[in-house]
């Protein structure tokens, strides 16, 4: 295998690759990246068996058909050194060689023959989906997202696909987040997605693509990426459980105030009570030692005080993806959780009790 390519294309490929390759352990195949050229296509991989992801390039030149590995981080490290201009590579004697002008390396390869196999794309599922609507569901509800939490279906997202809509959630115990688009014309299902892998479709999609699925895999393509996951098995908690059915008060606030004013009052902790009253909203620190306050003037339609406690972090998650100039806030009784809603996301969040 030989080819010549620009410098540019060649390591925004590779830098890519690189949230997909096992670091710990060098001796792994995983450790490497696959390159292979069929016909005038470059083709180049990148796994650690649980995600991946493949890219080609077609500008390239003096190539011959063939296939070989490299290690990611230690290509990526000379690439970066090398000047903007064309690069050589070449297998001999199964090492991968790369020269520009007077410059040269030579790296160790593995067996191409056992790297690990993509997903079969002819077997999947299709979602008919706009793009642009499922990276902000996923926006929405990425921070909902647990970590390393011993039931595992919660350290990733739901894709639940009902009849007429499908809704992307998430939960850490503390707060359920719900963004909901519409359903076109998909098959009811439910898929759990990994956090890992809904940080990074959010890295590499911005443009028109295609989702599938099977049991097992998901996979996002564009022209440019072939990304895939395996899938979370488990039983996700049943949502609809936690969404009141009824909330006795919903005010509307001004996004950029409440931010401004929970921000102010957390420099000296989290934790934070809001009170309502009919003409303000008051936002406290929960600190035992000194005090914290600050003041929004708003008019709210309510007919008496009502106030609970929360930790600020779960509002800032939900202002920050928010876009609207005002949301809603909907209460019932301050021990009872409440909810946070812009258009079609919405936040269910358990209040700190006092």
């Amino acid at each position: 295998m030989k080819f010549s390519t620009n410098k540019g294309r060649f390591e925004q490929v590779i830098a890519s690759m690189q949230p997909f390759l096992e670091k710990k352990d060098l001796s792994a195949i995983t450790s490497h990246i696959y390159i292979e050229i069929i016909n005038d296509n470059l083709i180049i991989k990148s796994t650690d068996y649980e995600m991946g992801l493949m890219s080609h390039i077609e500008e390239i030149e003096n190539y011959e058909d063939g296939k070989a590995t490299v290690n990611g981080s230690n290509l990526l490290n000379i690439i970066r050194r090398l000047k903007n201009e064309n690069i050589n590579f070449e297998v001999i004697d199964n090492n991968l060689h790369i020269k520009q002008n007077k410059t040269s390396f030579k790296l160790p390869m593995y067996d191409a023959d056992e790297y690990p196999s993509f997903p079969n794309m002819e077997t999947l599922h299709k979602i008919d989906v706009n793009i642009i609507n499922v990276i902000n569901s996923i926006k929405n509800i990425t921070p909902g997202i647990d970590n390393n939490n011993p039931k595992f279906e919660l350290n990733g997202a739901l894709i639940d696909i009902k009849e007429d809509k499908i809704n992307f959630v998430a939960t850490d115990t503390r707060r359920l987040a719900i963004s909901k688009i519409e359903n076109i014309n998909n098959k009811i299902n439910q898929i759990i997605v990994p956090k890992k892998a809904i940080i990074e479709i959010q890295k590499l999609f911005f443009d028109d693509c295609e989702i599938k699925y099977d049991e097992v895999n998901l996979v996002v393509m564009n022209k440019h990426y072939t990304f895939f996951t395996k899938l979370i098995n488990g039983k996700f908690p049943d949502y609809a459980r936690i969404l009141p059915n009824n909330l006795k008060t919903i005010v509307k606030v001004n996004r950029n105030q409440f931010i401004d004013a929970i921000k102010l009052i957390t420099s000296l902790k989290p934790n934070i009570k809001i009170t309502f009253l009919q003409t303000s909203i008051i936002l406290e620190s929960l600190d035992e030692d000194s005090e914290a306050q600050t003041q929004i003037e708003e008019q709210l339609d309510i007919n008496e005080p009502f106030y609970f406690a929360v930790n600020s972090k779960y509002m800032l998650d939900f202002l920050s993806t928010s876009n609207s100039e005002k949301f809603e806030i909907g209460f019932n009784e301050t021990r009872l959780p409440f909810a946070l809603k812009d258009n079609n996301f919405t936040t269910i969040i358990m209040p700190v009790i006092l």
